[in-house]
């Protein structure tokens, strides 16, 4: 999730993943794939930060779960996951 300002309003968190497209108008709109749209006071290209640091700690957090450095427990596929409980 990332953290956005309404132009007129408070602040609320955004999945970046349901953005469509960003644009500056002169204020900066965010499309969603659904059709809503959001006007934000931060520019185009802190969103676009925003995002990357978003995406980039989910690998990173992925990464850590596949590779413990800690000895902790590690997450995996099991296989057969049709069985029954």
């Amino acid at each position: 999730m990332i953290t956005v300002t309404r132009l007129n309003g408070p602040a609320f968190a955004l999945n970046p993943d349901l953005i469509e497209r960003i644009e500056t108008t002169p204020d900066t709109v965010i499309t969603l794939v659904d059709g809503a749209k959001y006007v934000v006071r931060e520019s185009v290209d802190e969103l676009i930060a925003r995002v990357r640091e978003s995406k980039a700690a989910v690998i990173a957090l992925s990464h850590l779960l596949e590779h413990p450095s800690s000895g902790g427990p590690t997450l995996r596929v099991v296989p057969g996951g049709d069985s029954e409980v």
